[in-house]
């Protein structure tokens, strides 16, 4: 008995140590330096996919999503394409009736044009599109669906919460979804390795997520000239972004994300956005310069 005590305890020892070895600790002081002083909650993740070392600061905290939510209803449309459901190509009529405020550009088409679902996805990804994201949300199926297949992927904190059947609290606490600065950054990782219902449907996921015009953010901290995938999402509370940068000594993944934030202007001088730049700029000079 006490031998077998004795062997737990080690094994104890050891998977916290080497827990221990994978913090990036001279990142994380830096990051937790720069953060002080901020009025908000912030949640950051960041890992280097060459060397497997991270930064954990309220990596596992519950955070408003906003448009980030994009990301899994990108996931949750693209399960339908490959059911052989629905595909790229297939053809919708848009209506007046589903103009929506907030960002993007549908709503400014006229009634009756036709797009097919490629555009609405690229609208919904590059221009944070609202009517688009709505309508991708109903035909992948809602959040009853999506919910579910974020889970598989290991993701139990990544929720669509809004026009989603007992998820009513969640939506008045979090808005139209949550996930955790961890969650939302390995999702961006699994979707990089191909795991993410099948590899040409990563990849051709990958490449939906690349072209942003929202770049201000972080974008803006990283030489133009190396890919990335990216996603923001802001209300007037919360501002996030999740980031992975193709960059010259191994690739890239983090968010960081905000909420009860007490600047909630709208403005390039708001405090979580210019906290944002700050970080970015951090990660990347820590790896590359």
């Amino acid at each position: 008995m006490k031998k077998q005590i004795f062997i737990a305890c080690l094994l104890i020892l050891f998977s916290i140590n080497l827990h221990a070895q994978k913090i990036d600790k001279k990142l994380s002081k830096k990051i937790e330096q720069e953060i002080k002083g901020f009025q908000g909650d912030v949640g950051i993740y960041v890992k280097n996919l060459k060397t497997k070392k991270e930064v954990r600061i309220s990596a596992d905290s519950i955070f408003p999503t906003a448009s980030i939510v994009k990301v899994p209803l990108l996931v949750g449309i693209f399960q339908k394409i490959q059911d052989k459901e629905l595909n790229l190509k297939q053809e919708f009529v848009y209506s007046d009736k589903r103009t929506y405020g907030g960002s993007g550009l549908m709503q400014f088409y006229k009634d009756s044009t036709k797009t097919d679902l490629a555009t609405m996805i690229s609208l919904m990804l590059t221009y944070s599109d609202n009517v688009t994201s709505i309508w991708i949300q109903e035909l992948a199926g809602g959040g009853a669906v999506i919910n579910p297949q974020m889970e598989k992927l290991g993701l139990m904190n990544t929720k669509v919460n809004s026009r989603t059947v007992g998820r009513e609290a969640d939506w008045k606490k979090y808005g139209w979804g949550q996930t955790t600065p961890y969650e939302i950054a390995h999702l961006f990782e699994l979707i990089r390795e191909g795991k993410v219902i099948a590899p040409e449907a990563s990849d051709k996921m990958y490449r939906f997520l690349k072209n942003q015009f929202y770049n201000e953010r972080s974008l803006s901290q990283i030489p133009a000239i190396y890919s990335t995938i990216s996603k923001t999402g802001s209300v007037n509370d919360a501002r996030g972004e999740v980031v992975l940068v193709n960059a010259p000594h191994g690739d890239l993944v983090f968010s960081i994300l905000t909420k009860n934030n007490k600047d909630q202007s709208w403005t390039d001088k708001n405090e979580a956005e210019n906290l944002t730049r700050r970080i970015a700029k951090l990660i990347w000079e820590h790896f590359e310069n």
